[in-house]
């Protein structure tokens, strides 16, 4: 059976990949899932320097899913490349990493110094992310603002570059195009949806930002909505997520388009879902008699 798939020129041994931000590096993992077994692991956002993040507090439940403001907190590109990666890189691990910034010059510039960097076999552009002043949404959510910084970030790398899609938009489709036009060899969709909680006691938000991004079951129908959408107008491979807690899930990811799934906030919950996802997805294939995980992507785009 044939699980092998290709996201825009990042070879993958098996579809499944951890989503950025909810992995952290894997090392906390590393007793329940073995890094290699993955399809691949997308780093936290990495920035030029280190990002502090937002004040707490950044992480609140809902009913099906969570709230997060964590702000891109990480300790910047220079200990990612001489700390983290080394450990990454002998693991095994597929290495997708994921850029953020305040500048379109910061986003360019991190392509630059990883471009030449043994153990990176791809790049994910944050131009999603809810819940930070600049360089997230903000950057994402207008055409193109889109096609401007991911044509930037393709004339400085010669690595597979993968844009982060935002669902808070009014039209995902014209989003898609800008980056496929702009040169991105795949999409990675979705982000979380901008929300709130309120603290009905203390009167006030519950989170320390106020605002955050909404995750896990509650987005499914959403990502699933939007993964169809766009893989019905572009021509470059999808990696589909959101809300995933099940092989089920993630099945239907790939039977609405998406070349590849991730996930997220359904590790917090069960940290071995990855690999029960990649069982379930060979345990399916099996059931339909089919052999190559190709013959599945896209069965149900009518």
């Amino acid at each position: 059976m044939n699980l092998a798939t290709d996201l825009g020129g990042i070879k993958l041994a098996n579809p499944v990949i951890m989503a950025s931000g909810t992995f952290g590096y894997g090392f906390g993992y590393e007793s329940l899932i073995d890094p290699g077994d993955v399809g691949a692991i997308i780093t936290k956002a990495t920035t030029r320097e280190p990002w502090t993040g937002n004040p707490p507090p950044r992480i609140a439940e809902t009913p099906c899913g969570m709230l997060n403001a964590i702000g891109l907190e990480n300790p910047g590109i220079e200990v990612f490349l001489n700390e983290h990666l080394p450990r990454l890189e002998s693991s095994g691990a597929v290495v997708i990493v994921n850029i953020a910034g305040r500048t379109f010059e910061e986003y360019v510039e991190l392509a630059s110094m990883i471009e030449t960097v043994r153990g990176i076999s791809g790049i994910e552009i944050n131009i999603s992310c809810p819940n930070v002043d600049f360089g997230g949404m903000q950057l994402g959510t207008a055409p193109d603002m889109v096609y401007r910084i991911v044509k930037a970030v393709k004339e400085k790398t010669h690595l597979p570059v993968m844009p982060k899609l935002s669902p808070n938009v009014t039209d995902i489709i014209e989003i898609a195009k800008a980056a496929e036009s702009a040169g991105a060899d795949a999409i990675s969709m979705i982000n979380t949806l901008q929300g709130m909680a309120v603290d009905i006691e203390m009167k006030r938000p519950v989170l320390g930002n106020i605002f955050g991004g909404l995750s896990g079951p509650a987005i499914k129908p959403i990502a699933l909505r939007m993964v169809y959408q766009v893989y019905r107008a572009v021509d470059v491979p999808i990696l589909g997520g959101g809300g995933i807690m099940s092989a089920k899930d993630a099945i239907e990811f790939l039977l609405v388009g998406a070349t590849a799934v991730s996930i997220g906030t359904g590790t917090f919950v069960n940290p071995r879902l990855a690999m029960e996802v990649k069982a379930g997805i060979e345990d399916y294939m099996r059931r339909h008699s089919h052999t190559d995980l190709r013959e599945i992507i896209g069965a149900a785009v009518l």
